[in-house]
């Protein structure tokens, strides 16, 4: 067990402060963020080049150093190795929540082994800012972030968030937004989704309906901008119809469909096989092998 006190010991030991920054408008810098970036000794930054954007702009004169997913390894040892000399480091995101869909988490949890203060600040995030104005409920909800870019692994992660009661949220970038949708519409059926486009900025918008009003959206209009999609929960009857979709096949069928459709080996569609029947595997077995 490891107990922090984040401001006993303020000023006298290391820390790494997490520095939210906004995601469009500059307007939404907070004071404290910019009081913790101008009086950290370093700043730890996904794009140096965005940051320095933003130091330029608040007149911010701290070093900034590069820690991104290419470089974690090294640069994370650079600056573990920063604090343990007494250094206090700001950590930033490209835009938002550091550690959100970004490798900042490494950094956090290598710090927190080493005994070293963790501080964050609250701030700009797209995921809370789409999802309060989505109209769609609020909570409970599951971010899940970016979906993997083929489109099988995409079905079969979409496969899984379909059973989520809880509305979810996910980000697109606007090039694979189109194929993202067309997946959705294939594996969830016509449930609402927001997609919110460009947040706080000055063409933020949200489109609002069905997955395949959306589809249809995006199909007849150019996409620019990053999207943050807010998607309806699983409702009870999709959960019941989802359980009871294989009543009706043959077990050899019910096994099939796991191989064609799910792209599973045969030993693991046997298993799921049993699962959805809570039947023995080796009854499944049996019975797919001797049908063949």
């Amino acid at each position: 067990m490891q107990q922090q006190k984040s401001f006993a010991k303020e000023g006298a030991e290391p820390a790494l402060y997490l520095v939210p920054t906004p995601i469009g408008n500059l307007e939404d810098m907070s004071f404290r963020a910019l009081r913790i970036l101008k009086e950290a000794d370093v700043i730890a930054a996904e794009d140096t080049r965005n940051t320095r954007k933003l130091c330029n702009y608040f007149e911010i004169e701290t070093p900034v150093i590069s820690y991104h997913e290419h470089n974690k390894e090294t640069s994370g040892r650079q600056i573990i190795e920063q604090l343990q000399r007494g250094q206090v480091v700001a950590l930033v995101s490209d835009a938002g929540m550091p550690t959100i869909s970004d490798p900042g988490y490494r950094l956090v949890q290598d710090a927190i082994e080493e005994n070293i203060t963790v501080i964050p600040l609250p701030g700009a995030n797209a995921a809370l800012t789409a999802l309060i104005a989505s109209g769609i409920a609020p909570q409970p909800f599951y971010f899940y972030g970016f979906l993997q870019r083929s489109s099988k692994d995409k079905k079969k992660e979409l496969e899984k968030l379909k059973k989520i009661e809880s509305t979810w949220i996910l980000y697109e970038s606007p090039h694979r937004l189109k194929d993202t949708l067309k997946s959705m519409l294939d594996v969830l059926g016509d449930r609402k989704i927001v997609l919110c486009r460009e947040l706080t900025k000055k063409f933020e918008e949200f489109i609002r309906g069905t997955l395949s009003e959306c589809l249809n959206w995006a199909v007849e209009n150019e996409i620019r901008g990053e999207f943050c999609l807010i998607i309806e929960g699983a409702s009870e009857q999709e959960e019941s119809a989802e359980s009871l979709w294989w009543e009706g096949l043959e077990i050899n069928e019910h096994v099939q469909h796991y191989i064609d459709q799910k792209d599973l080996q045969t030993k693991d569609a046997i298993k799921q096989t049993a699962v959805d029947r809570d039947v023995p595997k080796r009854d499944i077995y049996q019975a797919y092998h001797v049908d063949e």
